[in-house]
């Protein structure tokens, strides 16, 4: 449950932050800078949580939006900023949902929006970039980096940026604590999205 609000986070900044992967490859003959918007029918940000004596809980939020800035020749010029609905989260069972989106674990009432706003990225190899950046939950921020694998894709006129991360957040640390320790510290998020250029 708690899982969600993690999730968000990362997805927040991680599918946005995925995109910047692009910088890796060789830029087309376009202007340095670009930007760049979250496709939502391409984009799924997924998480999962264990708990004892109980199947994993898995779920997704639902909506979100994100912004890039791509700077090609330099990265560490580019940005990112995601936000996700806190209260878009769906585990398949309508109660269950609203348990999560009460106080309890992401109090969306509160705390509608989890945001990732990034503050550095950086190149790794060809086809991955590390993003680095502030993850807002539940009114805390915590530094937050991940690895995000990138694909340039050209075809049909309009450019596009493939991205897929997957990274451990311990929600503990923003202080969505129900159900420790028998509902488990780490969720698992796992974010596969495309960005159109603008």
């Amino acid at each position: 449950m708690t899982i969600q609000s993690d999730v968000f986070g990362r997805a927040l900044g991680l599918c946005t932050l995925l995109a910047l992967g692009a910088f890796s490859q060789t830029p087309a003959p376009v202007a340095a800078r670009t930007n760049w918007t979250i496709d939502p029918a391409r984009t799924q940000i997924a998480f999962a949580i264990d708990a004892v004596g109980y199947p994993r809980t898995e779920g997704h939020f639902r909506r979100f939006e994100g912004r890039i800035s791509v700077d090609f020749e330099r990265p560490e010029k580019s940005s990112v900023a995601f936000h996700v609905q806190s209260g878009s989260v769906d585990v398949g069972s309508a109660s269950f949902s609203d348990y999560l989106r009460s106080a309890a674990f992401l109090d969306s009432d509160r705390y509608p929006s989890i945001d990732f706003v990034s503050t550095s990225v950086q190149r790794v190899n060809d086809h991955m970039v590390r993003v680095s950046g502030d993850l807002t939950l539940l009114g805390v921020t915590k530094p937050l980096s991940i690895d995000v694998a990138v694909t340039r894709d050209a075809g049909g006129g309009r450019q596009r940026l493939d991205f897929q991360a997957e990274t451990r957040i311990d929600r503990l640390e923003f202080g969505m604590n129900s159900g420790y320790p028998l509902v488990s510290r780490e969720v698992r998020l796992v974010i596969s999205s495309a960005a159109t250029e603008l």
